[in-house]
């Protein structure tokens, strides 16, 4: 995995660990690792198309009371596990390997696969099986998410990565919206083969990792961080299940917020979170490296990258339920084929994102993020404000058309936001970074699904009861019955239109229908009535959910904005410091350092930047050399000779650029920082490095 100058060198922004392995090995690494997370995310929602055929298979009623947390958490486990172990996961592939941690992931997550597919068990037994199954293959699908953008950080050049980080991310949300399709192809053949297909692809991509991955990352020595580990898993566990049981009914109320549970999880959730930011500050070796923070590019993106999660991550239930409860029935087709379809429906959407992903991430690797971000956000935030304006009985090409164009926002955000934060990081925190950024993303996408459910609960709740009343007793259902399924909360009609039953006929039962009388058991059942009933309810509470969509992006575009600005001189040094302790990221320097008038070209590329770095005594010192661009990405690392010369190359582009002069060893000299303004020739700077200030005792 390398790329060459046109002598045959290495290009330096390649760690040299890398360079024996080839010019393909970059290829394998994206091929690999696209793999492996396309797997994981398929899964994150192949189960919403399944799950009435499962809960058919193992004889269990989803939509009974009792019920209900099995399906919540058949639903919500894989990802609270995912996004609970991602950093945690993180941290260990920067210590143990991050390919070894990778290839252990597919392992783990094909393992479980398989106990998936046998489940033998029915009825409560088999539910609690599947639940703990989904939740350990998760364990696997966090070891995937944590250590694949790392590895793929390390495998390509910063002036590619953009690209490839760009190709693996969209796959991750495309395959999001794959897996509806998957599972609505696959489960009312037999609901064992939604598990199933992940097995051989799983066994392959293991075979694959062990063979031809290899470690390219420094190894970084260190200790769990076991009291910030307990922390954090307790603390966002329990906003997390807050959050899962604050959609369900409490008592009289339609949602479960003010349940004594809910409120405990949630407050108490806070809490421990605040305590693990305490630990964190406190100990050796933090799993959560709050230093980071301290990178402007890596804050701004991690905002805006939770704030467009938190916008997208909701709209897929959102889409379903309108596609599955009103468009698709009232155009004829029947409730049990509409998971199905409307996975084939929203196609437009996944095409948005293959389409824009990788041109975006190409894009932004020549000419910056900062644009390509906050414009792909301000289009997400028109899309979702114009999908708020469509009658609810839409006609589909123009649905389409929004779908595409939220994809291509989605996509043309994704791959520069990823590789903005990847390439802001040192190359010994990847690992964690991406880790981070995936609790960010994951942990966002469980918030809005309650969030999102939350809003078109209150939407139904204000005015569904009395259309339902009034809709059911007009066909001969009697009154006592009708208000008394007036009464339900909305959250069982939402589930069943998410499940494709039919909601009337669940919720009447066949011994009202009987007392109606076929011609309007017909027609209460039918493929009109309920979704007309449903209609004015449910637009009032997508209306709020997608209006909450747009402000999400637009606030992530102005986060965006910030991504790429210029580190202050305080913060290039203490990025320089850590730094100059990557030695895998660092090339001795193949030429003698030109002074002012020498040819623009050494080592065949052309030199930017060239000098000496000399210690407080004037003597040639031993440093490493950092060209970080105007976004705040580096552009060329090198080290000086025994004269103490350096080169620095930017690859023939103009602009403004900082150089960070961070000593060898641990003398008493200080990083030092520089400005300079690369214009088409090289420009010479000796740097005297200054005493380091005493610590105050």
């Amino acid at each position: 995995m390398t790329s060459t100058l046109g002598d045959g060198r290495p290009s330096p922004s390649v760690a040299p660990a890398v360079a024996h392995l080839g010019p393909r090995y970059k290829w394998i690494a994206l091929t690999n690792t696209t793999l492996g997370v396309l797997i994981v995310t398929i899964n994150m929602s192949i189960l919403l198309i399944a799950l009435p055929d499962i809960f058919r298979g193992i004889a269990l009623d989803p939509l009974q009371p009792q019920n209900i947390s099995y399906l919540l958490w058949l639903i919500m486990g894989y990802l609270v596990v995912t996004a609970v172990l991602v950093v945690t996961f993180g941290r260990v592939g920067d210590m143990f390997g991050r390919t070894r941690m990778y290839t252990l992931g597919f392992a783990v997550f094909t393992v479980f696969s398989i106990l998936l597919a046998v489940t033998w068990l029915q009825g409560d037994a088999g539910a609690i099986w599947l639940i703990t199954m989904r939740v350990l293959q998760g364990i696997g699908g966090a070891l995937l998410l944590a250590n694949s953008t790392a590895i793929l950080t390390d495998a390509f050049p910063s002036h590619q990565r953009g690209l490839a980080l760009g190709i693996n991310s969209i796959a991750a949300i495309a395959g999001s919206f794959l897996g509806l399709i998957i599972g609505g192809v696959l489960a009312p053949v037999a609901w064992h083969l939604v598990f199933i297909v992940s097995v051989p692809i799983g066994i392959g991509g293991t075979i694959w990792a062990w063979f031809k991955l290899e470690e390219t990352s420094e190894r970084h020595e260190g200790r769990i961080d076991w009291w910030g580990n307990i922390t954090f898993a307790v603390g966002l566990v329990a906003v997390l299940m807050g959050i899962t049981y604050g959609i369900q009914p409490y008592g009289g109320h339609v949602m479960g917020w003010t349940s004594p549970t809910v409120l405990v999880c949630l407050i108490g959730g806070v809490v421990v979170l605040a305590v693990f930011v305490a630990v964190e500050r406190r100990v050796a070796h933090p799993m959560f490296h709050l230093s980071l923070f301290g990178i402007r590019s890596f804050t701004a993106g991690n905002i805006a990258n939770l704030l467009s999660a938190l916008g997208r991550g909701g709209l897929q239930f959102i889409l379903i339920i309108w596609l599955q409860g009103i468009w698709l029935p009232r155009h004829g087709y029947d409730y049990e084929s509409t998971p199905l379809w409307a996975g084939i429906y929203m196609v437009p959407l996944t095409i948005g994102f293959l389409i824009a992903g990788p041109v975006s991430g190409y894009l932004s690797d020549r000419h910056g993020a900062r644009w390509y971000a906050a414009g792909g956000m301000l289009v997400a935030a028109a899309s979702f404000l114009a999908m708020g304006f469509l009658p609810v009985d839409f006609p589909y090409p123009l649905f389409a058309v929004l779908l595409a164009v939220n994809g291509l926002a989605m996509g043309l955000f994704s791959s520069p936001n990823r590789a903005s934060i990847m390439n802001s990081v040192p190359a010994r925190q990847r690992g964690a970074a991406a880790g981070m950024t995936a609790t960010f993303m994951n942990g966002a996408t469980v918030l809005s699904i309650g969030i999102f459910f939350s809003m078109l609960i209150l939407g139904l709740a204000s005015t569904l009861p009395t259309a339902l009343f009034g809709g059911l007793t007009g066909q001969g259902v009697p009154a006592d019955v009708a208000g008394r399924i007036a009464e339900l909360p909305p959250v069982s009609t939402l589930f069943a239109a998410l499940l494709g039953y039919n909601p009337i006929e669940t919720l009447l039962g066949p011994g009202v229908l009987a007392q109606v009388g076929p011609q309007q058991a017909e027609f209460l059942t039918g493929r009109s009535f309920f979704p007309q009933l449903i209609s004015g309810p449910f637009a009032d509470g997508l209306f709020l959910a997608l209006g909450f969509a747009a402000v999400c992006c637009l606030v992530a575009a102005i986060a965006s904005l910030f991504d790429s600005a210029k580190p202050s001189l305080e913060q290039a040094e203490a990025l320089g410091e850590e730094l100059g302790r990557e030695e895998d990221e660092v090339r001795p320097v193949a030429a003698p350092a030109p002074g002012p008038g020498a040819a623009p070209v050494a080592g065949g590329r052309p030199v930017a930047v060239a000098g000496r770095i000399l210690a407080p005594d004037e003597a040639p010192a031993a440093a490493v050399l950092t060209l970080v661009d105007d976004r705040g990405h580096e552009a060329d690392r090198a080290e000086t000779d025994a004269a103490g010369r350096f080169t620095l190359s930017a690859d023939g582009r103009s602009g403004d650029y900082l150089v960070i002069a961070t000593p060898r060893g641990r003398g008493t000299a200080a990083p030092a920082a520089t400005r300079v303004t690369v214009n088409g020739s090289p420009v010479h700077v000796d740097v005297v490095l200054q005493e380091r200030a005493a610590l105050p005792r």
